[in-house]
């Protein structure tokens, strides 16, 4: 799918309408015994993107609050559809908005979550908020993520990304459409899940049951300013899992909660945002979480 600056979801390719010097070493020659040829080393099935300290301080100085409101008024991506509502329950501290300056150079923003993790830093996502698919040397920059953020407020602080790790898949051939970010401590020195708590996340869990996704859509009136929710049962569609939704571009990302409870606001993370069935969406796909997905997980959470 084409990308405009408020980084609308990719469309599943195919499933539907419109939707980045070897050196030379001279040596003496000298007789050797030939050996058998090395066989070769399976592909790191993960890919790391890593930010300087130099980038992650210029991150943070980007996202002023003006800047912020800014890119949400920027955009309208027409009314929200019947199957997502605004959230209404207890504050969802874990999920936020993911800010960062696309491949274009173009302001915009994404959803993610804080789950749980070995070093307290990770934020779950979609790939195609971190670079885009089948092309290497396109990635996004000046990230930062705002738990809790809702109507210019950041009640939890703001944490720039570190690294962000992704499917080797994704980069190359655009399959596998999920990202685990790790991101610095907050200007408190507080660490991510110290801060907001972090999620149950599942890998390798059967499909189905009732599904919440939140997301901060682009839809209008809220334009990312206020967190969504759509709810439904989860199947398996086109080789990921799907459910009924109506949110937008900017909810790319956000959670797909199993066993959520509405007065806690926990639940377990079992997909994330990644896909439309069309530009007046009535579905939302996202990936199965399994294996290279703990992989990519444990790498961030290796960070």
């Amino acid at each position: 799918m084409t990308e405009i600056p408020t980084s609308p979801f990719r469309r599943l390719r195919g499933r539907a309408t419109g939707l980045a010097v070897a050196g030379t070493v001279l040596a003496l020659a000298v007789p050797v015994v030939a050996a058998a040829p090395a066989r070769a080393a399976a592909p790191d099935p993960v890919s790391v993107l890593k930010y300087t300290a130099k980038e992650r301080k210029a991150a943070l100085a980007h996202w002023t609050p003006a800047r912020i409101k800014a890119v949400g008024t920027s955009v309208d991506l027409g009314p929200t559809g019947p199957h997502a509502k605004p959230w209404r329950g207890t504050s969802l501290k874990t999920v936020g908005r993911l800010f960062f300056v696309n491949a274009n150079g173009h302001d915009t923003w994404c959803s993610g979550t804080a789950v749980k993790s070995a070093n307290k830093s990770v934020v779950m996502t979609a790939a195609h908020c971190v670079r885009r698919g089948s092309s290497p040397v396109n990635t996004h920059m000046d990230m930062v993520f705002v738990p809790g953020y809702s109507k210019g407020k950041q009640p939890h602080g703001v944490f720039a990304v570190r690294s962000a790790a992704t499917p080797r898949s994704w980069e190359r051939d655009s399959v596998n459409d999920m990202a685990a970010l790790t991101v610095d401590a907050d200007r408190k020195g507080r660490k991510l899940t110290d801060a907001v708590g972090g999620q149950a996340i599942a890998f390798n869990r059967p499909v189905g049951g009732a599904v919440s996704a939140f997301g901060y859509s682009a839809t209008s009136p809220y334009r990312g300013e206020e967190l969504l929710r759509c709810s439904g049962k989860a199947k398996k569609e086109h080789g990921t899992q799907m459910i009924p939704c109506s949110l937008s571009g900017g909810a790319s990302g956000g959670p797909w909660f199993a066993d959520f409870n509405t007065t806690t606001g926990k639940g377990t993370l079992v997909s994330m945002n990644a896909a439309l069935d069309s530009l007046a969406p009535t579905k939302m796909y996202g990936e199965i979480l399994g294996s290279t997905a703990k992989k990519v997980h444990d790498r961030a959470q290796r960070a």
